[in-house]
């Protein structure tokens, strides 16, 4: 099955990954899209992929802004591997699987041909190397109209090289295949190939092919070209091969037809990687009558492939610095974030082995008193790692809200009512304040009452730490009519959140509260109303304390759709 997916590259959700492994895939606003992009420029239902036995195709849904390919406007367009999708102000890029397979297919259509010593003797008429290059630098006006011609054409193909170079991509196979058709064409090759040295033993294997005639089912490819340009790392490029001493005429190179061939290194910063590999064929009626038409390929051509050799080679060696900083990272993130949910395993941990200890005791003793009070401890670490696993869950996956009409006075109340305990046992008090002119809303309503929780729970916490005056958190609730939004705040006196870090309170495992807090509450809070198309606001006074709005549309789009006409 062709694995595929969709990267957010630009855009508020900048480094989300959507799999595609179903037939159909919904690209819009609307809360029923499996690919949400919550922009007043995107439409309800912007954009379709379908898929069918590996073809993805994009079709635009008649949107309002429309749907933009690799920076062009499209109506319906076959999705290849790292193209660029643009709605709105949201860039994905499109990956698959299906140039995974392109060095097994280079492996099946390559044939190395080695001769034997006596043969060596070649007939190699041009050899560049890098140093040479640096003559390549322009149009002479000297030269002839077809001379500047070539050269202008020649540096229209490094310009398009230079662009899919720095092109968003995550396979070297798919840039690799572009980078030769376009060499392919500009030379005048028939057939190409890249060589790549493997990482294990230095081995040289084939990586990508193309065949521009479609005629070949193999291309020969000389080692002993090979050879000689790994070992003295120039270009060099050969008169025809029939006539070729290299080239045994009972080797398949001859039954091929193979007229002319060039290869150049790729040469990295440090190592040589590979080889570029071009040819030109005959037809069977230039090989009976050995038809002379002079060179195909020239010096001009010779120094172009070196170049684009080069472009190439530091390509392959960034991508491969890009996968191991990558790598790199994820592994650093995978450590920080088992190191931070070990810590805070390890203190709930403790916590209910103190709790389990006091329970124990009172058993012993038949001290009911003992007994309650190591429960409640018990209990209250069982909480504790509950919400760590229950945010873990929220933020680790996306999710559409599951949206159903609600009261929002009553979630405030509900919330408030959870958490008089834990506000009674840290001498803060907490009030409501709600607006009761607020209609029926529709929003996900475990995930909203969370979020909120969260906010509520943090407060607390907060203004239990106030000294002197006491502790005081406010839950309140307003319909913005004319916008038709609502918002919860959640206000608290106490300290309130220094400038520094204001700015970092919504990323994971960014923590004011020390060995107490996760630092996954607020990212997990702020992720739940990005998924209701809202969003959390922080106004914080030091000294003075904190305020912090939940605000979001009372319903989404296809409930407004359906509600509209009973309000019109």
């Amino acid at each position: 099955m062709t694995q595929a997916n969709l990267l957010v590259i630009e855009g508020k959700n900048h480094g989300n990954r959507y799999d595609l492994t179903g037939r159909r895939y919904q690209i819009g606003r609307g809360s029923l899209c499996q690919i949400r992009v919550t922009d007043n420029l995107v439409s309800r239902a912007h954009a379709t992929i379908q898929h069918k036995t590996g073809n993805f195709t994009l079709l635009d849904n008649n949107s309002s802004n429309g749907t933009l390919v690799n920076g062009k406007p499209v109506a319906e367009h076959s999705l290849t591997n790292g193209d660029r999708i643009q709605v709105g102000e949201t860039v994905f890029l499109f990956t698959c699987d299906e140039f995974h397979s392109s060095q097994e297919i280079a492996a099946s259509r390559i044939s190395f041909v080695r001769q034997a010593p006596e043969f060596e003797r070649s007939r190699i008429v041009g050899e560049v190397s890098d140093r040479t290059v640096a003559a390549f630098t322009g149009v002479n006006p000297a030269e002839g109209i077809a001379e500047q011609a070539e050269m202008v054409a020649q540096l229209t193909t490094l310009y398009q090289i230079t662009e899919e170079v720095v092109r968003p991509t995550l396979s070297p196979d798919q840039l690799l295949d572009r980078i030769l058709y376009l060499t392919t064409e500009v030379v005048g090759a028939d057939r190409g190939c890249v060589l790549l040295f493997s990482p294990e033993g230095g081995k040289i294997i084939p990586r990508v092919f193309i065949d521009r005639t479609g005629q070949s089912e193999r291309m020969p490819v000389s080692m002993s070209i090979v050879d000689y340009v790994v070992k003295k790392g120039q270009g060099v490029r050969t008169s025809d091969a029939q006539t070729d001493q290299r080239f045994d005429h009972g080797q398949s190179i001859f039954q091929a037809g193979v007229r002319e061939a060039m290869c150049v290194p790729l040469q990295g910063r440090d190592d040589l990687l590979g080889v570029v590999y071009v040819d030109t064929t005959m037809t069977s009626e230039e090989m009976l009558y050995r038809s002379q038409e002079g060179s195909h390929f020239s010096d001009s051509k010779l120094r172009l492939l070196i170049a684009i050799g080069g472009q190439a080679a530091l390509a392959i060696e960034n991508h491969r610095y890009q996968n191991a900083l990558l790598k790199a990272e994820r592994l650093a993130a995978m450590g920080q974030t088992i190191a931070m949910l070990s810590h805070h395993i390890k203190n709930i941990m403790q916590g209910i082995r103190g709790g389990s200890y006091l329970v124990n005791n009172g058993l012993n003793d038949m001290n009911e008193e003992l007994l309650q009070k190591g429960w409640q401890i018990v209990e209250k670490n069982q909480n504790r790692i509950y919400n760590l696993v229950m945010d873990m869950l929220t933020f680790s996956k996306e999710r559409a809200p599951a949206y159903c009409e609600g009261d929002v006075n009553k979630l405030a109340t509900d919330v408030e009512e959870l958490v008089k305990g834990k506000a009674e046992e840290a001498h803060v008090i907490i009030s409501l304040d709600l607006d009761t002119q607020i209609p029926p809303a529709w929003f996900d309503e475990e995930g909203i009452h969370r979020a909120l929780l969260n906010i509520v729970s943090n407060a607390i916490d907060a203004v239990a730490e106030k000294q002197g005056d006491e502790g005081e958190v406010q839950i309140a609730t307003e319909y913005d009519a004319n916008r038709d939004r609502i918002s919860i705040t959640v206000e608290d006196n106490g300290p309130g959140i220094p400038a520094p870090q204001l700015e970092k309170v919504f990323n994971m495992f960014e923590s004011t509260k020390g060995s107490r807090g996760t630092g996954l509450g607020l990212a997990v809070s702020q992720k739940i109303l990005h998924e209701h198309n809202g969003e959390i606001t922080v106004e914080s006074r030091p000294g003075l304390g904190c305020k912090f709005t939940l605000n979001w549309p009372r319903m989404d789009d296809e409930h407004r759709i359906v509600e509209s006409p009973t309000m019109a």
